[in-house]
């Protein structure tokens, strides 16, 4: 099982590090620069393809993103999100899964406690990542989970839950530190952290907001690198250039040779 080398990772205390990617190019930079996993999450439809919310994604959207990014990573492992409404009974959820596997999805993901879904995607065969705490699939707004005792107790059941029905990874979004630590220690599986402190296994940012490719900072996010300030000034430069006659210039483009220049004269004189 190629989940079983990341249950070694959490057992020696080794972190690994998971990043989303969209398309081809970036998975093949994120695999160069040493990324463990790749995850191809439902903020495609946000980050990429313009939708308002992660609910507008389609299973097609899905498996189209996958494939791209199998493509430009084919050596990592890669962790695709079933979207909204495409796991609400076991058989619809095994045809989801297939179609992602399908893609070149090495794992499936899907967003709440579900149990009785893990178990019969763990029958059919497939690596299974859960995710509870924030569910942008199911929730209002991207708020802070888990700040009462009561609701941290309930994610730490669904998390025990979770882990015994097999799950593979358990993504903790915007839950407390210490309750992510706590869910971490008792569990087999390992935790993705996502804003939910340090002692997760793992951790997972998305690629554009690590980038500053997006309108909106978070809390939990670290910006990088400013890439958004950066491609707009250069293409701001670009449209100056080209306006102004200075692109392209002669080293931008080539030439015929001269007989075959004088050839051409003579046919169209």
């Amino acid at each position: 099982m190629a989940a079983g080398r990341f249950v070694e990772m959490k057992k020696r205390g080794e972190k690994f590090v998971v990043l989303t990617a969209y398309d081809a190019p970036t998975a093949r930079l994120e695999a160069e620069a040493g990324v463990d996993i790749i995850m191809v999450g439902d903020s495609v439809g946000t980050n990429v393809l313009g939708y308002a919310s992660e609910r507008e994604v389609t299973l097609d959207d899905m498996a189209h993103h996958i494939a791209a990014v199998r493509r430009g990573a084919p050596g990592v492992y890669l962790i695709g999100d079933l979207p909204f409404a495409t796991y609400e009974s076991e058989a619809q959820a095994l045809a989801s899964a297939a179609r992602l596997a399908q893609a070149g999805a090495d794992c499936v993901k899907f967003e709440g406690a579900r149990p009785e879904i893990v178990r019969a995607l763990k029958r059919e065969g497939y690596e299974v990542c859960c995710h509870i705490g924030l569910e942008s699939q199911h929730q209002e707004g991207k708020r802070r989970q888990g700040k009462t005792a009561e609701a941290a107790a309930k994610l730490l059941a669904d998390a025990l839950a979770l882990d015994a029905a097999g799950a593979d990874f358990l993504v903790l979004e915007l839950i407390p530190r210490e309750l992510a630590a706590k869910i971490t220690e008792r569990l087999r599986a390992p935790t993705i952290g996502i804003g939910a402190g340090a002692d997760c296994d793992a951790q997972v940012l998305v690629v554009h907001d690590l980038a500053a490719l997006g309108t909106r900072d978070f809390k939990h996010n670290r910006r990088y690198v400013e890439l958004g300030a950066a491609l707009r000034t250069a293409v701001a430069a670009y449209a100056q250039d080209v306006r102004e006659g200075r692109f392209p210039a002669e080293e931008n483009g080539f030439s015929m040779e001269a007989a075959e220049l004088a050839a051409l004269e003579k046919i169209i004189a």
